[in-house]
């Protein structure tokens, strides 16, 4: 099975938001289930189906970025421009009031979506999703601490706090932190069983 590309696009998010799915995903790789082997019975039927995941950390530029909300830097491992062509991309949620989403990452984020590849947001991820009108009518959620926010603020959503996640076509948005590992623990679940 070819490995699947994943990026996180590197803004000032809130590092639980990224950090949980990625361990979720690092640990389905095939290669961490045959080194899990050691700890207990795991089954060789599943680690022939498991996939192989590569993560980029896509910035703007390859300086390192201080995360305010989790007191963590991050250094980008390629930028936009030098980036390979993503399976998945995943959306970390910031602080929205007066967030703006960098133009080249819009573009990346639209010819990632019309592409019929596979995107996620948690938290607030999917406000930043919003703020680039691919999610006007479609259905979605957020944090439910932002949802008043976000259903004011990007009225042609149809935001839901009834769910932890929400699949629309090739986008997926988790409501919070832990929703989005329980988004992406489905998911994995459905495409490898």
């Amino acid at each position: 099975m070819a490995p699947i590309h994943l990026g996180i696009l590197v803004y000032d998010y809130q590092a639980i938001d990224i950090v949980g799915p990625i361990d979720l995903l690092h640990s389905a790789n095939s290669r961490f289930l045959e080194v899990s082997k050691m700890f207990g019975p795991v089954n060789d039927d599943a680690i022939s189906q498991a996939p192989d995941f590569v993560f980029h950390h896509v910035g703007i530029t390859k300086e390192p970025l201080h995360l305010f909300t989790s007191a963590i830097t991050l250094t980008p491992t390629t930028t936009v421009d030098e980036c390979p062509e993503l399976d998945i991309i995943l959306l970390g949620g910031p602080n929205p009031e007066g967030f703006k989403l960098h133009p080249k990452y819009i573009d990346l984020i639209r010819q990632h979506i019309n592409a019929g590849k596979s995107l996620f947001t948690t938290c607030t991820g999917s406000a930043v999703l919003a703020s680039t009108g691919l999610l006007d009518g479609k259905n979605a959620t957020t944090n439910h601490a932002g949802y008043k926010w976000a259903k004011e603020n990007y009225p042609a959503v149809n935001w839901t706090k009834e769910k932890k996640w929400v699949v629309d076509g090739n986008i997926w948005t988790g409501a919070g932190a832990v929703a989005g590992m329980d988004m992406v623990a489905c998911w994995l679940k459905e495409q490898f069983g």
